[in-house]
């Protein structure tokens, strides 16, 4: 049973940072639940809004179903008490569902519901899609709009005339006219959230949009570093913003482009530069290179 009302999950997330820790992995690359645990309350000992179990920065996409149920429960076990613990449903609608219907019994409090599986669609066959997944669960759904989900926000609007435990709409193409199509249309009916990698990029200008918090992949080894800036954000601080820009997060973005799929990597590899590794990535990622890993433990030194 999840801890909170729809609405109340919506207010709860929508004004605070919002984190999607990593999986931990044994030298097998099989999950490590112990570790995943020990990460899990180390994150949640700070006053972060949320935590998505499971997700693109916990490499979701490589896990199996079974291990996904697991790692959702286990989540939920560890800090479903201090923070609400969302998972996240993707695939197929079947499959999609069937994710779903899992967190949901696991205890989780929402779920984050990705674009399905390769194939493209339109927006009849998304909002068939998405309304599928709403019907089947009474966990609230937040839709991620990126990659072939694309949601016009005439569409938006009418899953959410159709849907109560519809709440939330996540960015992660920043196409601003869509934006502010949507935001114009919803209004407070959703929160919204920024998602496109690296978010802090993005964060202020994305603010005026009605982003009011995004989810931070670097929250997982510089949490305080990555709620003080999500603060300067809120509080629309334009030179303590660009000034963490350039002092580390820049210069971090230039370590993630140097390999496709670093992204995740880079994350990883910044708990193993602070003496909290979290295994590596499973194939088709590949870990950071000797000299990546070198150059990002001297630039988290400089912020830690």
């Amino acid at each position: 049973m999840a801890n909170y009302s729809h609405q109340e999950l919506a207010n709860t997330l929508k004004d605070g940072l919002l984190s999607f820790p990593v999986t931990s992995f044994d030298a097998e690359l099989q999950f490590d639940e112990e570790n995943y645990r020990k990460h899990l309350a180390w994150q949640a000992s700070f006053p972060v809004a949320g935590l998505f179990a499971a997700g693109g920065t916990g490499e979701g996409f490589s896990l199996t179903p079974a291990e996904s149920e697991r790692v959702v429960r286990t989540a939920v076990e560890e800090v479903g008490n201090m923070v609400p613990v969302l998972a996240s449903a993707g695939g197929s609608t079947a499959q999609a569902i069937e994710n779903a219907k899992a967190a949901e019994a696991a205890g989780a409090d929402g779920i984050l519901l990705l674009p399905p599986y390769l194939t493209e669609a339109d927006q009849e066959g998304l909002l068939h899609h998405v309304s599928a997944i709403c019907s089947a669960t009474s966990l609230g759904v937040i839709i991620y709009n990126r990659a072939n989900a694309i949601y016009k926000d005439t569409t938006v609007a009418a899953l959410a005339d159709k849907h109560e435990n519809l709440i939330g709409f996540k960015d992660g193409v920043g196409d601003l006219e869509h934006d502010a199509r949507v935001y114009a249309k919803l209004g407070d009916r959703l929160f919204y959230l920024g998602g496109l990698p690296t978010a802090e990029t993005f964060a202020l200008p994305l603010l005026q949009l009605g982003m009011s918090t995004y989810s931070s992949a670097m929250y997982n080894f510089v949490p305080q570093f990555a709620l003080d800036f999500y603060q300067d954000v809120r509080n629309q601080d334009r030179t303590a913003v660009n000034q963490k820009l350039n002092e580390f997060v820049i210069p971090y973005l230039d370590i993630r482009d140097r390999v496709k799929g670093y992204s995740v990597s880079i994350v990883k590899g910044g708990l193993e530069a602070i003496g909290r590794s979290a295994g590596g990535v499973r194939p088709p990622l590949q870990n950071l290179a000797e000299q990546d890993l070198a150059d990002l433990t001297a630039l988290i030194a400089t912020v830690s």
